[in-house]
C-alpha cells in the first residue's frame, strides 16, 4: 500500500519538467562535433590509405619495366595512381588527385627527382637500381568545408620504393 509521502508531488515534477532536456541538449553538442571529427578523421584515413596502396600498385608495375626502354611507361604508371587503371579513365580514387600530383624516379630519368640517385644504389647484398613513385601536395578533401582550417590540410609525401629489374 502506498502511503502519501510516496505518491509523486505534481509541483515537484512542473519544476523539473524541463531540466532533462536542457541537459540532453548541452551534452548533445560536444558529442556531434566529437562525433563529425571522428568521421573526418576517418575520411583522411581512408584516403591516405588509399594513395598508399595506389602508389605501390604502381611502383610494382615499374619494377617489372626497363627503365632505359623508349616506351617505359610513366604516364601509365602516374594513370594507376590516380585512375587505378592505365588508360587514365574513370573518376579519380581519391577526389582532388591529378597526375600533376605523381612524381616517378628511376635510374635513366631524373627529371621527377633532381639530384636523387636510382641506380647503383649500394646495399649488403651488392648494387641495385631503384624505382621510386610519389605523391607530392595531395590536399585533403574535407566534407566539412565551413569549419576553418580543414581546407588548408596537405598529405606529406606519399612513397613507394621498389628494387628495379634490368
Amino acid at each position: 500500500m502506498k502511503t502519501l509521502t510516496s505518491l509523486p508531488n505534481p509541483r515537484r515534477q512542473a519544476r523539473h519538467r524541463g531540466a532533462v532536456a536542457v541537459e540532453f541538449a548541452l551534452v548533445l553538442i560536444p558529442l556531434i562535433t566529437l562525433l563529425v571529427g571522428v568521421v573526418e578523421y576517418g575520411r583522411a584515413l581512408h584516403q591516405y590509405n588509399t594513395l598508399a596502396k595506389s602508389v605501390r600498385g604502381a611502383v610494382r608495375y615499374l619494377t617489372i619495366h626497363n627503365p632505359s626502354d623508349p616506351l617505359y611507361p610513366v604516364a601509365a604508371a602516374r594513370c594507376l595512381v590516380v585512375h587505378g587503371n592505365e588508360g587514365c579513365t574513370g573518376a579519380a580514387l581519391v577526389p582532388g588527385l591529378t597526375t600533376d600530383m605523381i612524381r616517378v624516379c628511376n635510374p635513366v630519368s631524373s627529371t621527377d627527382c633532381p639530384g636523387e640517385t636510382y641506380s647503383a644504389v649500394t646495399t649488403g647484398l651488392g648494387l641495385i637500381n631503384l624505382v621510386e613513385v610519389r605523391v607530392v601536395g595531395f590536399p585533403f578533401d574535407t566534407s566539412l568545408p565551413f569549419v576553418p582550417g580543414l581546407n588548408d590540410i596537405q598529405f606529406n609525401t606519399i612513397r613507394a620504393t621498389m628494387r628495379q629489374v634490368l
